[in-house]
Protein backbone atom coordinates (compact mmCIF):
# COMPACT_ATOMS: atom_id res chain seq x y z
CA UNK A 1 0.00 0.00 0.00
CA UNK A 2 1.47 3.79 -1.41
CA UNK A 3 0.70 6.02 1.33
CA UNK A 4 0.72 9.60 -0.13
CA UNK A 5 2.05 12.70 1.36
CA UNK A 6 -1.89 14.55 0.49
CA UNK A 7 -4.46 12.29 0.14
CA UNK A 8 -7.67 13.66 -1.83
CA UNK A 9 -9.92 15.12 0.51
CA UNK A 10 -12.51 12.92 1.70
CA UNK A 11 -10.79 10.10 -0.26
CA UNK A 12 -9.60 6.88 2.92
CA UNK A 13 -6.45 5.42 1.82
CA UNK A 14 -8.01 1.88 0.85
CA UNK A 15 -10.21 4.30 -1.98
CA UNK A 16 -7.37 5.59 -3.11
CA UNK A 17 -5.48 2.55 -3.58
CA UNK A 18 -7.95 0.71 -5.50
CA UNK A 19 -8.25 3.75 -7.81
CA UNK A 20 -4.09 3.60 -8.19
CA UNK A 21 -4.63 -0.20 -9.43
CA UNK A 22 -6.99 1.01 -12.14
CA UNK A 23 -4.69 3.75 -13.10
CA UNK A 24 -1.83 1.29 -13.10
CA UNK A 25 -4.09 -1.04 -15.56
CA UNK A 26 -5.18 2.02 -17.72
CA UNK A 27 -1.24 3.47 -17.95
CA UNK A 28 0.97 1.19 -17.04
CA UNK A 29 3.41 1.42 -13.94
CA UNK A 30 6.14 3.35 -15.36
CA UNK A 31 3.57 6.25 -15.71
CA UNK A 32 2.61 6.44 -12.61
CA UNK A 33 4.13 8.19 -9.72
CA UNK A 34 3.11 8.24 -6.07
CA UNK A 35 3.90 11.56 -3.79
CA UNK A 36 5.37 10.20 -0.54
CA UNK A 37 6.59 11.00 2.23
CA UNK A 38 9.85 9.89 1.24
CA UNK A 39 9.86 12.41 -1.98
CA UNK A 40 11.89 15.40 -1.83
CA UNK A 41 9.74 18.61 -2.80
CA UNK A 42 12.20 20.16 -5.41
CA UNK A 43 11.53 23.47 -6.78
CA UNK A 44 13.35 22.84 -9.51
CA UNK A 45 14.18 24.89 -12.43
CA UNK A 46 12.25 26.64 -15.58
CA UNK A 47 13.46 23.91 -17.28
CA UNK A 48 13.32 21.15 -15.44
CA UNK A 49 9.97 21.81 -13.33
CA UNK A 50 8.25 19.82 -10.05
CA UNK A 51 4.87 18.92 -11.23
CA UNK A 52 4.54 18.15 -7.33
CA UNK A 53 4.59 21.58 -5.88
CA UNK A 54 4.43 25.36 -6.64
CA UNK A 55 8.45 25.74 -7.47
CA UNK A 56 7.88 29.77 -6.29
CA UNK A 57 5.73 28.88 -3.63
CA UNK A 58 4.32 31.63 -1.14
CA UNK A 59 2.73 29.73 1.35
CA UNK A 60 4.22 26.26 2.87
CA UNK A 61 6.48 24.62 -0.32
CA UNK A 62 3.63 21.70 0.17
CA UNK A 63 0.12 24.03 0.08
CA UNK A 64 -0.20 23.08 -3.21
CA UNK A 65 0.68 19.44 -3.54
CA UNK A 66 -0.22 16.59 -5.79
CA UNK A 67 -1.02 12.94 -4.60
CA UNK A 68 0.02 11.31 -7.25
CA UNK A 69 1.23 12.33 -11.27
CA UNK A 70 -0.22 10.17 -14.16
CA UNK A 71 1.08 10.46 -17.53
CA UNK A 72 -1.39 9.25 -19.83
CA UNK A 73 0.14 8.47 -23.54
CA UNK A 74 -3.29 8.87 -25.07
CA UNK A 75 -6.71 9.98 -26.34
CA UNK A 76 -8.41 6.84 -24.63
CA UNK A 77 -6.07 6.87 -21.53
CA UNK A 78 -7.20 10.48 -21.04
CA UNK A 79 -10.89 9.06 -20.89
CA UNK A 80 -10.29 6.56 -18.95
CA UNK A 81 -8.82 7.99 -16.39
CA UNK A 82 -11.42 10.22 -16.06
CA UNK A 83 -13.86 7.30 -15.90
CA UNK A 84 -11.92 5.92 -12.93
CA UNK A 85 -11.93 9.54 -11.30
CA UNK A 86 -15.69 9.43 -11.27
CA UNK A 87 -15.71 5.92 -10.15
CA UNK A 88 -13.68 7.15 -6.97
CA UNK A 89 -14.71 10.70 -6.94
CA UNK A 90 -10.85 11.44 -6.79
CA UNK A 91 -10.02 15.15 -8.25
CA UNK A 92 -7.40 15.45 -11.12
CA UNK A 93 -5.38 18.66 -12.14
CA UNK A 94 -4.28 18.56 -15.71
CA UNK A 95 -1.28 19.85 -16.87
CA UNK A 96 0.37 20.16 -20.27
CA UNK A 97 3.83 21.43 -19.77
CA UNK A 98 3.39 22.49 -16.12
CA UNK A 99 6.13 25.09 -15.32
CA UNK A 100 3.26 28.14 -15.83
CA UNK A 101 6.28 30.24 -13.50
CA UNK A 102 4.43 33.00 -11.12
CA UNK A 103 0.73 31.47 -11.48
CA UNK A 104 1.47 27.92 -9.85
CA UNK A 105 3.29 25.69 -11.50
CA UNK A 106 2.27 22.59 -12.07
CA UNK A 107 0.30 22.18 -8.61
CA UNK A 108 -3.36 21.93 -7.98
CA UNK A 109 -5.26 24.12 -6.53
CA UNK A 110 -6.66 21.22 -4.48
CA UNK A 111 -4.30 19.92 -2.31
CA UNK A 112 -4.35 15.98 -2.80
CA UNK A 113 -5.62 16.33 -6.70
CA UNK A 114 -4.53 13.65 -8.83
CA UNK A 115 -2.06 16.16 -11.94
CA UNK A 116 -2.97 14.17 -15.12
CA UNK A 117 0.48 15.42 -17.18
CA UNK A 118 -0.50 15.54 -20.81
CA UNK A 119 2.86 16.93 -21.62
CA UNK A 120 5.34 13.93 -21.37
CA UNK A 121 3.71 12.05 -24.36
CA UNK A 122 1.45 13.85 -25.72
CA UNK A 123 3.55 16.16 -27.68
CA UNK A 124 2.87 15.82 -31.15
CA UNK A 125 2.81 18.17 -34.01
CA UNK A 126 -0.57 16.64 -35.44
CA UNK A 127 -0.29 18.64 -38.61
CA UNK A 128 0.39 21.93 -40.09
CA UNK A 129 -0.92 23.02 -42.79
CA UNK A 130 0.34 25.29 -45.74
CA UNK A 131 -2.38 26.81 -47.31
CA UNK A 132 -4.85 27.22 -44.18
CA UNK A 133 -1.38 28.82 -42.41
CA UNK A 134 -2.49 26.45 -39.29
CA UNK A 135 -1.06 23.83 -37.10
CA UNK A 136 -2.95 21.47 -35.19
CA UNK A 137 -0.63 20.43 -32.08
CA UNK A 138 -1.27 18.06 -28.45
CA UNK A 139 -0.77 19.95 -25.32
CA UNK A 140 2.98 19.07 -24.62
CA UNK A 141 3.61 20.90 -27.83
CA UNK A 142 5.76 24.02 -26.76
CA UNK A 143 6.45 26.95 -28.71
CA UNK A 144 10.11 25.97 -29.65
CA UNK A 145 9.09 22.67 -30.49
CA UNK A 146 6.76 24.02 -32.90
CA UNK A 147 9.35 26.61 -34.17
CA UNK A 148 11.63 24.14 -34.76
CA UNK A 149 8.84 21.50 -36.26
CA UNK A 150 8.72 24.28 -39.13
CA UNK A 151 12.63 25.00 -39.21
CA UNK A 152 13.17 21.23 -39.41
CA UNK A 153 10.25 20.73 -42.79
CA UNK A 154 11.57 23.20 -44.60
CA UNK A 155 8.29 25.52 -43.13
CA UNK A 156 10.10 28.54 -41.57
CA UNK A 157 10.17 30.86 -44.66
CA UNK A 158 6.37 30.36 -45.25
CA UNK A 159 4.99 30.14 -41.69
CA UNK A 160 5.76 31.77 -38.33
CA UNK A 161 4.33 31.17 -34.68
CA UNK A 162 3.71 33.63 -32.10
CA UNK A 163 5.76 33.45 -28.93
CA UNK A 164 3.42 34.19 -25.84
CA UNK A 165 4.04 36.33 -23.75
CA UNK A 166 5.87 36.27 -19.90
CA UNK A 167 6.45 32.94 -18.23
CA UNK A 168 2.88 31.61 -18.99
CA UNK A 169 3.82 28.18 -20.13
CA UNK A 170 2.28 25.65 -19.15
CA UNK A 171 0.05 24.17 -16.55
CA UNK A 172 -3.08 23.07 -18.47
CA UNK A 173 -5.58 24.09 -16.25
CA UNK A 174 -3.29 26.17 -15.30
CA UNK A 175 -4.56 23.59 -18.62
CA UNK A 176 -4.55 25.21 -16.88
CA UNK A 177 -1.40 26.70 -18.73
CA UNK A 178 0.53 29.02 -18.03
CA UNK A 179 3.66 32.31 -18.94
CA UNK A 180 8.44 33.80 -18.48
CA UNK A 181 8.73 36.36 -20.80
CA UNK A 182 8.66 35.46 -24.22
CA UNK A 183 10.26 31.86 -23.55
CA UNK A 184 10.36 28.95 -25.86
CA UNK A 185 9.27 26.48 -22.85
CA UNK A 186 5.55 26.91 -22.99
CA UNK A 187 2.59 24.82 -24.20
CA UNK A 188 1.13 26.17 -27.15
CA UNK A 189 -2.29 24.69 -26.22
CA UNK A 190 -1.84 25.31 -22.69
CA UNK A 191 -1.12 29.13 -23.13
CA UNK A 192 -3.32 29.57 -25.82
CA UNK A 193 -6.39 28.17 -23.09
CA UNK A 194 -5.20 30.64 -20.59
CA UNK A 195 -5.25 33.06 -22.70
CA UNK A 196 -1.76 34.42 -22.86
CA UNK A 197 -0.51 36.77 -25.29
CA UNK A 198 2.31 36.96 -27.13
CA UNK A 199 3.75 40.04 -29.69
CA UNK A 200 3.46 39.66 -33.13
CA UNK A 201 0.45 40.45 -35.44
CA UNK A 202 -0.91 36.61 -33.97
CA UNK A 203 -0.10 37.85 -30.41
CA UNK A 204 -3.86 37.25 -29.05
CA UNK A 205 -3.80 33.40 -28.55
CA UNK A 206 -6.74 32.74 -28.06
CA UNK A 207 -8.43 34.67 -31.16
CA UNK A 208 -6.24 32.46 -33.30
CA UNK A 209 -7.49 29.45 -31.78
CA UNK A 210 -9.45 27.42 -34.35
CA UNK A 211 -11.21 24.05 -33.39
CA UNK A 212 -10.77 22.15 -30.28
CA UNK A 213 -10.44 18.56 -29.24
CA UNK A 214 -11.84 18.06 -25.56
CA UNK A 215 -12.12 15.01 -22.97
CA UNK A 216 -15.35 15.68 -21.23
CA UNK A 217 -15.95 15.28 -17.51
CA UNK A 218 -17.61 12.34 -18.33
CA UNK A 219 -14.53 10.91 -20.10
CA UNK A 220 -16.35 11.36 -23.95
CA UNK A 221 -14.68 12.80 -26.50
CA UNK A 222 -16.26 15.89 -28.53
CA UNK A 223 -14.78 18.06 -30.85
CA UNK A 224 -15.86 22.05 -31.05
CA UNK A 225 -16.81 24.02 -34.21
CA UNK A 226 -16.90 22.24 -37.58
CA UNK A 227 -14.89 19.58 -35.84
CA UNK A 228 -18.32 18.18 -34.63
CA UNK A 229 -18.77 17.45 -38.40
CA UNK A 230 -17.91 13.96 -39.62
CA UNK A 231 -15.77 13.95 -42.69
CA UNK A 232 -17.37 12.14 -45.75
CA UNK A 233 -15.29 8.95 -45.87
CA UNK A 234 -14.25 8.39 -42.47
CA UNK A 235 -15.33 6.07 -40.80
CA UNK A 236 -18.26 6.11 -38.30
CA UNK A 237 -17.75 8.94 -35.26
CA UNK A 238 -20.91 8.87 -33.17
CA UNK A 239 -19.75 8.15 -30.31
CA UNK A 240 -15.54 7.91 -29.88
CA UNK A 241 -13.03 9.70 -31.50
CA UNK A 242 -9.33 8.13 -32.57
CA UNK A 243 -6.41 9.58 -32.59
CA UNK A 244 -5.93 8.38 -36.30
CA UNK A 245 -9.65 9.57 -37.42
CA UNK A 246 -9.56 12.20 -40.54
CA UNK A 247 -11.54 15.17 -39.13
CA UNK A 248 -13.38 17.83 -40.93
CA UNK A 249 -11.60 19.52 -43.81
CA UNK A 250 -13.03 22.73 -41.81
CA UNK A 251 -11.99 22.41 -38.39
CA UNK A 252 -9.53 24.23 -38.30
CA UNK A 253 -10.46 26.99 -40.64
CA UNK A 254 -13.69 28.28 -39.39
CA UNK A 255 -14.01 28.05 -35.45
CA UNK A 256 -17.79 28.85 -34.67
CA UNK A 257 -19.91 25.87 -36.77
CA UNK A 258 -23.71 26.02 -36.06
CA UNK A 259 -25.28 26.45 -32.92
CA UNK A 260 -24.03 27.94 -29.71
CA UNK A 261 -20.30 28.76 -29.81
CA UNK A 262 -18.80 26.36 -26.81
CA UNK A 263 -14.71 27.14 -27.03
CA UNK A 264 -15.15 29.67 -24.10
CA UNK A 265 -16.36 26.87 -21.62
CA UNK A 266 -12.68 25.38 -21.46
CA UNK A 267 -11.00 28.55 -21.41
CA UNK A 268 -9.26 28.97 -18.12
CA UNK A 269 -12.33 26.55 -16.58
CA UNK A 270 -12.56 23.06 -14.78
CA UNK A 271 -14.96 21.60 -17.68
CA UNK A 272 -12.94 19.59 -19.77
CA UNK A 273 -9.54 18.44 -20.78
CA UNK A 274 -8.24 19.84 -24.00
CA UNK A 275 -6.13 17.38 -26.05
CA UNK A 276 -6.14 18.57 -29.54
CA UNK A 277 -6.04 22.12 -30.90
CA UNK A 278 -5.99 24.19 -34.34
CA UNK A 279 -3.60 26.93 -34.16
CA UNK A 280 -3.05 29.92 -36.66
CA UNK A 281 0.02 30.23 -37.87
CA UNK A 282 1.33 33.64 -39.67
CA UNK A 283 2.18 33.52 -43.12
CA UNK A 284 5.88 35.22 -43.60
CA UNK A 285 4.76 38.48 -44.26
CA UNK A 286 8.10 39.27 -46.78
CA UNK A 287 9.86 41.19 -44.68
CA UNK A 288 10.43 42.58 -41.13
CA UNK A 289 12.00 44.72 -38.82
CA UNK A 290 12.25 45.21 -34.98
CA UNK A 291 12.58 48.80 -33.47
CA UNK A 292 13.11 49.93 -29.80
CA UNK A 293 12.14 54.07 -28.98
CA UNK A 294 13.40 54.67 -25.54
CA UNK A 295 11.36 57.27 -23.01
CA UNK A 296 13.76 59.11 -20.64
CA UNK A 297 11.10 60.13 -18.15
CA UNK A 298 8.58 58.36 -15.60
CA UNK A 299 5.94 60.43 -16.32
CA UNK A 300 6.58 60.04 -20.24
CA UNK A 301 4.43 57.02 -19.71
CA UNK A 302 1.41 59.02 -19.79
CA UNK A 303 2.11 61.01 -23.36
CA UNK A 304 3.02 57.76 -24.90
CA UNK A 305 0.50 55.79 -24.14
CA UNK A 306 -2.14 58.32 -25.35
CA UNK A 307 1.09 58.36 -29.23
CA UNK A 308 0.09 54.40 -29.19
CA UNK A 309 -3.94 54.15 -29.02
CA UNK A 310 -4.79 55.84 -32.24
CA UNK A 311 -1.74 54.11 -33.73
CA UNK A 312 -2.69 50.88 -32.57
CA UNK A 313 -6.37 51.13 -33.41
CA UNK A 314 -5.59 51.90 -37.35
CA UNK A 315 -3.22 48.84 -36.89
CA UNK A 316 0.08 50.91 -37.89
CA UNK A 317 0.87 49.67 -35.03
CA UNK A 318 0.43 45.99 -36.53
CA UNK A 319 1.92 43.96 -32.96
CA UNK A 320 1.58 43.80 -29.60
CA UNK A 321 4.12 46.43 -28.63
CA UNK A 322 5.30 46.49 -24.50
CA UNK A 323 6.11 49.70 -22.51
CA UNK A 324 8.76 47.64 -20.52
CA UNK A 325 10.12 49.60 -17.04
CA UNK A 326 13.93 50.23 -16.73
CA UNK A 327 14.15 47.57 -14.04
CA UNK A 328 12.56 44.88 -16.45
CA UNK A 329 15.41 45.88 -19.17
CA UNK A 330 17.86 45.64 -16.04
CA UNK A 331 17.40 42.12 -14.95
CA UNK A 332 17.80 40.43 -17.81
CA UNK A 333 21.21 42.28 -18.34
CA UNK A 334 22.27 41.91 -15.13
CA UNK A 335 20.78 41.11 -10.99
CA UNK A 336 20.12 43.90 -8.58
CA UNK A 337 23.75 43.78 -6.63
CA UNK A 338 25.37 44.51 -10.06
CA UNK A 339 24.06 47.62 -9.90
CA UNK A 340 23.41 48.92 -6.41
CA UNK A 341 24.27 48.23 -2.74
CA UNK A 342 21.03 49.16 -1.76
CA UNK A 343 19.04 46.53 0.15
CA UNK A 344 15.28 48.55 -0.23
CA UNK A 345 13.77 49.48 -3.35
CA UNK A 346 15.72 51.55 -5.66
CA UNK A 347 14.98 55.82 -5.67
CA UNK A 348 14.45 57.46 -8.92
CA UNK A 349 17.92 58.68 -8.56
CA UNK A 350 18.83 54.84 -8.74
CA UNK A 351 17.03 54.39 -12.01
CA UNK A 352 17.96 56.89 -13.66
CA UNK A 353 22.03 55.86 -13.20
CA UNK A 354 20.82 52.39 -14.12
CA UNK A 355 19.01 53.64 -17.36
CA UNK A 356 21.82 55.88 -18.30
CA UNK A 357 24.57 52.82 -17.59
CA UNK A 358 22.14 51.09 -20.08
CA UNK A 359 21.59 53.61 -22.21
CA UNK A 360 17.77 52.96 -22.01
CA UNK A 361 14.77 55.30 -20.58
CA UNK A 362 12.85 55.19 -17.69
CA UNK A 363 10.48 53.24 -20.40
CA UNK A 364 11.21 51.22 -23.16
CA UNK A 365 9.02 50.16 -25.82
CA UNK A 366 9.76 47.59 -28.48
CA UNK A 367 7.78 47.30 -31.34
CA UNK A 368 8.21 45.53 -35.10
CA UNK A 369 7.37 46.31 -38.95
CA UNK A 370 5.71 43.52 -40.67
CA UNK A 371 5.77 43.96 -44.87
CA UNK A 372 7.65 44.84 -47.97
CA UNK A 373 10.57 47.48 -47.15
CA UNK A 374 8.13 50.14 -48.91
CA UNK A 375 5.18 49.41 -46.22
CA UNK A 376 7.39 49.01 -43.78
CA UNK A 377 9.22 52.87 -44.62
CA UNK A 378 5.50 54.54 -44.63
CA UNK A 379 4.71 52.77 -41.23
CA UNK A 380 8.18 53.47 -39.66
CA UNK A 381 8.07 57.32 -40.89
CA UNK A 382 4.58 57.65 -39.41
CA UNK A 383 5.65 55.81 -35.39
CA UNK A 384 8.87 57.66 -35.49
CA UNK A 385 6.91 61.62 -36.42
CA UNK A 386 4.32 60.15 -33.62
CA UNK A 387 6.92 59.73 -30.49
CA UNK A 388 9.10 62.53 -31.70
CA UNK A 389 6.04 64.61 -29.98
CA UNK A 390 7.83 63.09 -26.75
CA UNK A 391 10.73 65.59 -25.29
CA UNK A 392 13.88 63.18 -25.76
CA UNK A 393 12.54 60.22 -27.09
CA UNK A 394 15.68 57.85 -29.12
CA UNK A 395 14.87 55.29 -31.73
CA UNK A 396 16.87 52.32 -32.49
CA UNK A 397 17.25 49.49 -34.47
CA UNK A 398 18.95 46.59 -33.76
CA UNK A 399 22.04 47.40 -35.51
CA UNK A 400 22.32 50.90 -34.06
CA UNK A 401 23.35 48.83 -30.78
CA UNK A 402 26.76 46.79 -30.66
CA UNK A 403 26.66 45.82 -26.94
CA UNK A 404 24.35 42.83 -26.04
CA UNK A 405 20.49 44.51 -24.91
CA UNK A 406 17.16 43.00 -24.70
CA UNK A 407 16.52 44.67 -28.23
CA UNK A 408 18.76 41.92 -29.70
CA UNK A 409 16.08 39.18 -27.68
CA UNK A 410 13.49 41.20 -29.08
CA UNK A 411 14.57 40.67 -32.36
CA UNK A 412 14.15 37.26 -32.48
CA UNK A 413 10.55 37.16 -30.28
CA UNK A 414 9.09 39.57 -32.61
CA UNK A 415 9.32 37.39 -35.53
CA UNK A 416 8.08 34.11 -33.74
CA UNK A 417 11.94 33.03 -32.74
CA UNK A 418 11.72 31.85 -29.29
CA UNK A 419 14.29 32.33 -26.72
CA UNK A 420 15.38 31.43 -23.04
CA UNK A 421 17.27 34.87 -22.69
CA UNK A 422 14.56 37.02 -20.84
CA UNK A 423 14.54 34.71 -17.87
CA UNK A 424 17.44 36.00 -16.22
CA UNK A 425 15.44 38.71 -14.90
CA UNK A 426 14.17 36.27 -11.86
CA UNK A 427 17.68 36.58 -10.41
CA UNK A 428 16.80 39.85 -9.50
CA UNK A 429 17.38 39.14 -6.03
CA UNK A 430 19.03 35.46 -4.88
CA UNK A 431 16.71 32.53 -4.73
CA UNK A 432 14.70 34.06 -7.07
CA UNK A 433 11.10 33.82 -7.56
CA UNK A 434 8.29 35.93 -8.54
CA UNK A 435 4.54 36.30 -8.39
CA UNK A 436 2.38 38.26 -11.04
CA UNK A 437 -0.46 40.38 -11.01
CA UNK A 438 -1.96 41.29 -13.90
CA UNK A 439 -4.64 43.98 -13.98
CA UNK A 440 -6.43 44.71 -17.36
CA UNK A 441 -6.68 48.77 -18.21
CA UNK A 442 -7.96 50.86 -20.73
CA UNK A 443 -5.16 52.17 -23.38
CA UNK A 444 -5.10 55.51 -21.75
CA UNK A 445 -2.54 57.74 -20.72
CA UNK A 446 -4.61 58.90 -17.13
CA UNK A 447 -5.55 55.08 -16.89
CA UNK A 448 -1.78 53.88 -17.38
CA UNK A 449 -0.18 56.05 -15.09
CA UNK A 450 -2.88 55.91 -12.40
CA UNK A 451 -2.65 51.91 -12.54
CA UNK A 452 1.63 52.32 -12.14
CA UNK A 453 1.41 54.73 -9.48
CA UNK A 454 -1.03 52.70 -7.11
CA UNK A 455 0.99 49.54 -8.16
CA UNK A 456 4.34 51.13 -7.93
CA UNK A 457 3.60 52.83 -4.78
CA UNK A 458 2.05 49.62 -2.84
CA UNK A 459 5.35 47.24 -4.09
CA UNK A 460 7.59 49.82 -2.43
CA UNK A 461 5.26 50.33 0.44
CA UNK A 462 5.85 46.28 0.68
CA UNK A 463 9.61 46.39 0.29
CA UNK A 464 10.07 45.73 -3.34
CA UNK A 465 11.32 47.03 -6.39
CA UNK A 466 8.52 47.65 -9.11
CA UNK A 467 9.61 45.73 -12.16
CA UNK A 468 6.61 45.50 -14.85
CA UNK A 469 5.46 46.33 -18.56
CA UNK A 470 2.31 47.25 -20.41
CA UNK A 471 1.49 45.32 -23.05
CA UNK A 472 -1.21 47.15 -25.33
CA UNK A 473 -3.98 44.97 -27.12
CA UNK A 474 -6.14 46.49 -29.82
CA UNK A 475 -8.45 47.90 -26.95
CA UNK A 476 -6.79 47.47 -23.46
CA UNK A 477 -3.68 46.78 -21.83
CA UNK A 478 -2.39 44.30 -19.68
CA UNK A 479 -0.31 45.79 -16.87
CA UNK A 480 2.17 42.51 -15.97
CA UNK A 481 3.79 43.71 -12.57
CA UNK A 482 6.27 41.18 -11.72
CA UNK A 483 6.59 40.89 -7.94
CA UNK A 484 10.26 39.64 -7.46
CA UNK A 485 11.33 37.65 -3.98
CA UNK A 486 13.57 35.47 -2.23
CA UNK A 487 11.81 32.22 -2.11
CA UNK A 488 13.83 30.94 0.93
CA UNK A 489 12.93 33.77 2.90
CA UNK A 490 10.07 33.79 4.83
CA UNK A 491 9.37 37.68 5.64
CA UNK A 492 9.46 38.06 1.94
CA UNK A 493 6.96 35.31 1.06
CA UNK A 494 4.83 37.16 4.11
CA UNK A 495 4.81 40.66 2.37
CA UNK A 496 4.70 39.44 -0.80
CA UNK A 497 1.32 37.57 -0.34
CA UNK A 498 0.06 40.57 1.32
CA UNK A 499 1.07 42.86 -1.40
CA UNK A 500 -0.78 41.00 -4.05
CA UNK A 501 -3.91 40.52 -2.41
CA UNK A 502 -3.70 44.15 -1.09
CA UNK A 503 -3.08 45.30 -5.35
CA UNK A 504 -6.50 43.01 -5.85
CA UNK A 505 -8.53 45.10 -4.00
CA UNK A 506 -6.99 48.73 -4.96
CA UNK A 507 -7.60 48.01 -8.17
CA UNK A 508 -10.99 46.64 -7.71
CA UNK A 509 -12.19 49.86 -6.20
CA UNK A 510 -10.82 51.36 -9.72
CA UNK A 511 -12.34 48.65 -11.80
CA UNK A 512 -9.35 47.34 -12.86
CA UNK A 513 -9.61 43.52 -12.89
CA UNK A 514 -7.05 40.58 -13.82
CA UNK A 515 -6.94 38.37 -16.23
CA UNK A 516 -5.40 35.83 -14.52
CA UNK A 517 -3.71 34.84 -11.48
CA UNK A 518 -2.10 32.64 -9.03
CA UNK A 519 -3.55 29.51 -7.62
CA UNK A 520 -3.52 31.51 -4.13
CA UNK A 521 -5.34 34.27 -5.49
CA UNK A 522 -8.09 32.97 -7.76
CA UNK A 523 -10.60 33.01 -5.30
CA UNK A 524 -10.35 36.56 -4.17
CA UNK A 525 -10.24 37.47 -7.88
CA UNK A 526 -13.18 35.53 -9.15
CA UNK A 527 -15.06 37.38 -6.32
CA UNK A 528 -14.03 40.59 -7.77
CA UNK A 529 -16.35 39.66 -10.93
CA UNK A 530 -19.57 39.92 -8.75
CA UNK A 531 -21.97 42.37 -10.64
CA UNK A 532 -25.54 41.68 -10.45
CA UNK A 533 -25.65 39.47 -7.57
CA UNK A 534 -22.78 37.48 -8.35
CA UNK A 535 -24.23 35.83 -11.54
CA UNK A 536 -21.40 35.16 -13.22
CA UNK A 537 -20.09 32.66 -10.45
CA UNK A 538 -23.56 31.58 -10.17
CA UNK A 539 -23.79 30.80 -14.10
CA UNK A 540 -20.38 28.99 -14.19
CA UNK A 541 -20.86 26.64 -10.71
CA UNK A 542 -24.18 25.92 -12.59
CA UNK A 543 -22.55 24.69 -15.51
CA UNK A 544 -19.66 22.87 -13.37
CA UNK A 545 -22.43 21.16 -11.82
CA UNK A 546 -24.40 20.20 -14.50
CA UNK A 547 -21.25 19.06 -16.47
CA UNK A 548 -19.18 17.71 -14.03
CA UNK A 549 -21.96 16.44 -10.89
CA UNK A 550 -18.61 14.32 -9.09
CA UNK A 551 -16.48 17.49 -9.40
CA UNK A 552 -13.76 16.00 -10.64
CA UNK A 553 -11.97 17.85 -12.62
CA UNK A 554 -9.39 20.70 -11.34
CA UNK A 555 -11.94 21.75 -8.45
CA UNK A 556 -11.48 25.29 -7.59
CA UNK A 557 -9.64 26.56 -11.01
CA UNK A 558 -10.57 30.30 -11.15
CA UNK A 559 -12.96 30.24 -8.10
CA UNK A 560 -15.28 28.15 -9.53
CA UNK A 561 -16.01 25.18 -6.78
CA UNK A 562 -18.59 22.16 -7.47
CA UNK A 563 -21.01 21.23 -4.66
CA UNK A 564 -18.97 18.30 -4.07
CA UNK A 565 -16.40 21.01 -2.32
CA UNK A 566 -18.06 23.37 -0.12
CA UNK A 567 -16.19 26.38 -0.66
CA UNK A 568 -16.57 27.96 2.74
CA UNK A 569 -13.88 25.20 3.53
CA UNK A 570 -11.41 25.55 0.59
CA UNK A 571 -11.44 28.70 -0.62
CA UNK A 572 -8.85 31.43 0.42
Amino acid sequence: MTTPLALPPNITQKTFTEFLNEVRNAVGTENLRVITANDQLDDGSYLNPPHTHDPHHILDRDYFLASAIVCPRSVPEVQALVVIANKYRVPLWPISIGRNSGYGGAAPRLRGSVVIDLGKHMSRVLDVNIDGAYAVVEPGVTFADLHQYLVDNGLRDKLWIDVRRFLAALSFFHLIYMQVPDLGGGSVLGNTVERGVGYTPYGDHWMMHCGMEVVLPSGELMRTGMGAMPQPGAKDSSTTLSDGEAPNKCWHLFPYGFGPYNDGLFSQSNLGIVTKMGIWLMPNPGGYQSYLITFPKEEDLHKAVDIIRPLRLQMILQNVPTIRHILLDAGVMGSKTDYTSTQGPLDDEELDKIAEKLNLGRWNFYGALYGPEKVRNSLWTIIKDSFSAIDGAKFFFPDDIKEPCVLHTRHKTLQGIPTYDELKWIDWVPNGAHLFFSPISKISGDDAMLQYSVTKTRVREAGFDFIGTFSVGMREMHHIVCLVFNRKNADEKRRVHALVRQLIADCAAYGWGEYRTHLALMDQIAETYNWNNNVLMRFNESIKNSLDPNGIIAPGKSGVWPSTYKKSLYKL
